[in-house]
């Protein structure tokens, strides 16, 4: 949301993973000083999370409505998409703002319930608490500070995002499916296989659920039945292997090591590296 009566303040270190073509989900973490703003996004349902140090009284319009509230640091609002939101906040606030393309939303919902969706309509929400809507914005703010923006990982959680607003927040229930029972063996073997043949690229959900004619959410929940483990971790692991041969056999740059194992910088590798193995990828060379 942009102030009308004064200028935003960027957040210490902030960016932002912003949407593009292909990327259902963007995130950006603000920091604005006392104001107000209106706020309509024709295509993307909004989401607030804050992350205020000190509560906020904030006051919300939506479609004639008005909502009043002190928000704490947790607390969330939703606005849908094509519904204009006025907004007034009386201190300092500092919140995550999260977009999800209201297109997205409709094609996990078609794709998910595999017949045509007339009409999606979610709910507006103030000063809410959402364990796992809070949860999935921490992931994305972690995400926005490494400056990574993994499109298998981004997608991942857009769908977990998107199946969850259509169980929660929908005018009408939406009964979305429950999987059981993982993947068979040919059809595993089939995705882990082109996982392993394309580490080096941005590996997509819809690359991997399109292998075996089923819905990303269907096969999101499959997969980590069959392995335990969500797709981007296994791909994660699987990057982190294949650099430690290539550390161990060859005499390669890290940084083009990195860039073979789909990372995509030095850092990147690094991070992941420590945080699976707990050395860096020089030490590990180094037999440290």
């Amino acid at each position: 949301m942009q102030p009308t009566t004064s200028h935003p303040t960027a957040a210490s270190g902030s960016s932002s993973v912003r949407q593009q073509k292909g990327n259902p989900i963007w995130v950006e973490q603000c920091q604005y000083p006392a104001g107000e703003a209106n706020c309509f996004d024709r295509d993307t349902h909004t989401i607030f999370l804050s992350l205020a140090a000190r509560p906020v009284r904030l006051l919300q319009i939506h479609d004639g409505k008005v909502y009043q509230g002190l928000y704490r640091k947790g607390d969330i609002s939703i606005a849908p998409a094509n519904q204009p939101l006025f907004a007034r906040w009386e201190s300092d606030d500092h919140y995550l703002q999260m977009g999800l393309a209201a297109g997205f939303v409709d094609h996990v919902a078609r794709e998910t319930l595999n017949q045509t969706v007339n009409s999606l309509e979610i709910v507006p929400s103030f000063q809410i608490r959402d364990a796992q809507i809070e949860s999935i914005g921490y992931l994305l703010l972690a995400e926005l500070q490494a400056h990574v923006g993994s499109q298998l990982y981004l997608e991942s959680l857009a769908n977990v995002l998107a199946v969850h607003l259509l169980r929660q927040y929908m005018a009408a229930p939406v009964h979305l499916p429950v999987y059981q029972g993982g993947l068979a063996q040919p059809q595993l073997g089939q995705v882990l296989e082109y996982m392993h043949a394309h580490l080096e690229q941005d590996i997509k959900l819809a690359d991997l659920a399109t292998l075996l004619d089923m819905s990303q959410f269907h096969f999101s929940h499959l997969f980590k039945q069959s392995l335990g483990i969500s797709p981007y971790q296994y791909l994660l692991q699987q990057r982190i292997e294949r650099a430690k041969q290539l550390l161990k056999q060859t005499d390669r740059a890290i940084m083009e090591i990195a860039l073979m194992c789909g990372f995509n910088s030095h850092s990147h590798l690094s991070k992941q590296f420590r945080q699976l193995t707990g050395q860096t990828p020089r030490a590990y060379r180094n037999g440290a």
